[in-house]
This record gives C-alpha cells, structure tokens and sequence, in this order.
C-alpha cells in the first residue's frame, strides 16, 4: 500500500511533510503535497497526521 493525496482536499499545510520519516513528502508548485510512491514506507504518519483527511492509503 501506498499513501496518496487528494489534490482536491490538500489545504497546503505541510503537516505531513514534517511527520514523514522518510522525507517522502514535499510540495508542488500549487503548494500541495506529493508523495514520492518509490520513497514512502508506508507507515502512515501522514494519513494519521493530516487534518483534513486528503492523504490515504492505497
């Protein structure tokens, strides 16, 4: 499984590129999160720190 964000739903806090640990996050040039599929651990830090739910696991 895999962590994807929701483009709709991102507001561009970056609360989850803060809580990866493996610096799997970073944002785009529309200030939203992306996850590099090839990096994430799939430990779900992200899901679980995300206040408006746009990143889950797939």
């Amino acid at each position: 499984m895999v962590a994807i964000v929701d483009a709709e739903e991102c507001t561009g806090c970056e609360l989850c590129v803060d809580v990866c640990p493996v610096e799997a996050i970073s944002m785009n040039d529309d200030e939203l999160a992306v996850i590099d599929a090839d990096t994430c651990n799939d430990c779900g830090d992200c899901v679980d720190e995300c206040p408006v739910e746009a990143i889950s696991m797939e």
